[in-house]
């Protein structure tokens, strides 16, 4: 199963390119010499990566009474909703205009639209054939991200939104900091510290050397499931080629673009406008993009590629990445540039700092969700998430809704550690369509709910009462089952 065409989508797919990796012919080691690490932190919570999933568990964390530090390699909060460019948050209600995902990721939206830095349709558009709304984003070349087939034919609206990333950035930092959670920024966490099966730190790197902190409880929000490499519990990392999660995305925005002239262009001579594609095209680049959708970004459309990648955390392969996007960037832009009307003064404002991994190491954890539970009407009994399944054609139309159980964030035989990314427990076809930025939100802010609890009655996390963590959630603005 994968994202077909009903989503308006399709994929770059060199999954079988050769990409050289000079490794040694001969496997050889070195040993690395035992040497005193430093403790600069013991807290309650750490929290590992700081994007949508880390800062929802971070905040949350905080927000109830635990000491909390959130780790983040790059110089800024969001992960791919802002430094990736990835600034779209999908599915967000169903088919039939029911919302699914509130909570932190709710309010992260309403804070980022108070500042005229998000957009997404009005409420009584949701689920309903909006004829001005279908044609917004229609126009805008994002059907993919807000516009699906109902029942009956029509063409309805889904709650999709869009953000600013710098305004991301800093409603995120403000959010922690507000919370009591500390950020460090530029730090890379190499490894977990274990006693036995417990986790009860990290080790990271930064411009400071190597150091350690200590926590009672680790969380794993850094998306590839970076410390699970070196636990002692069960992880699958298969993906089939083609697949949505099979796939880098390399994102960059153009600016200075004259979109009046460019759309009159395509009016007035709509011939001309075949051949200037057909020519782009024929010198290796592409003329389509995404129109921008925000108030305070005038002229400035997105490029969201995606390119198919098997290997998305080997160093090699995300260096072919990155060089070859970079390369077909610009060349696209310069076509653009000295072809179609409208592009003459642009120019590429800024592209990702962040490649964008869509697959990596997951759990096999106290629950394995696979596909037939997206069939599944009736919730789990420790649900901490009802996503909108917006994206299986007719099957969505049946089961618009899918469950998460909070047993899918604990990993077997590890202790002291949650998940609260993509990183969750799954198969490659319930991940295929549940591990966008939204979901991470939401397992983040269950993982950083679950962790408080359990500090507060000293117990383990896989023990933590689900009528206690529940009541937490829906305190925070989650929506979950009656």
């Amino acid at each position: 199963m994968e994202y077909g065409p009903h989503v308006h989508n399709t994929y770059d797919m060199p999954h079988d390119a050769e990409i050289v990796r000079r490794g040694l012919k001969e496997s050889k080691t070195v040993t690395e010499q035992p040497r005193e690490i430093p403790v600069i932190r013991e807290v309650d919570v750490v929290v590992v990566g700081g994007g949508p999933g880390g800062c929802a568990a971070a905040v949350t964390a905080a927000r109830n009474g635990a000491k909390t530090v959130l780790l983040e390699r790059y110089g800024h909060l969001g992960g791919m909703a802002t430094g990736g460019l990835v600034n779209i948050i999908p599915n967000l209600a169903d088919i039939y205009g029911n919302q699914g995902i509130g909570g932190f990721c709710q309010e992260f939206i309403d804070r980022v639209k108070a500042r005229n830095g998000a957009d997404y349709p009005p409420r009584e558009s949701w689920g309903q054939p909006d004829a001005a709304e279908v044609e917004k984003y229609t126009k805008a070349n994002m059907r993919h991200f807000y516009i699906r087939d109902n029942g009956k034919g029509e063409q309805i609206v889904l709650y999709s939104a869009v953000i600013d990333p710098e305004i991301g950035k800093d409603e995120l930092a403000i959010m922690a900091e507000e919370a009591g959670a500390e950020v460090l920024l530029h730090t890379w966490v190499v490894a977990p510290i274990l006693d036995g099966n417990r986790v009860i730190g990290v080790l990271v790197e930064n411009k400071a050397g190597r150091q350690a902190l200590l926590a009672k409880v680790v969380i794993d929000a850094s998306g590839d499931g970076d410390l699970l490499r070196e636990l002692p519990t069960e992880t699958v990392d298969y993906l089939r080629p083609g697949s949505r999660i099979a796939q880098f995305g390399w994102v960059y925005w153009m600016c200075g673009v004259d979109l009046e002239k460019y759309d009159a262009f395509i009016t007035n001579e709509p011939e001309a406008y075949n051949e200037v594609c057909d020519k782009i095209r024929s010198e290796g680049g592409n003329p389509g993009f995404f129109r921008g959708l925000l108030s305070n970004q005038k002229g400035v459309v997105w490029s969201h590629r995606l390119i198919g990648s098997l290997h998305q955390t080997e160093p090699e392969e995300m260096s072919y990445i990155d060089s070859m996007g970079r390369h077909a960037a610009v060349k696209r832009w310069e076509l653009l540039k000295q072809y179609m009307p409208g592009f003459e003064e642009s120019f590429i404002m800024l592209s990702a700092p962040q490649l964008g991994t869509c697959g990596g190491k997951r759990i096999v954890g106290e629950y394995y969700l696979v596909e037939e539970d997206m069939e599944r009407d009736d919730p789990f009994e420790d649900t901490i998430a009802i996503f909108p399944d917006n994206d299986r054609g007719a099957r969505s139309l049946v089961h618009p809704r899918s469950f998460v159980p909070y047993r899918s964030l604990v990993p077997k035989d590890v202790d002291g550690l949650l998940v609260g990314c993509r990183a969750f427990s799954a198969d490659h076809e319930f991940s295929e369509f549940f591990n966008l930025i939204p979901h991470c939100m939401c397992f983040g802010q269950a993982a950083g709910a679950a962790a408080a609890i359990a500090l507060k009655n000293g117990i383990e996390v896989r023990d933590v009462p689900y009528a206690e963590l529940k009541a937490l959630l829906l305190e925070g603005g989650a929506i979950l089952p009656e």
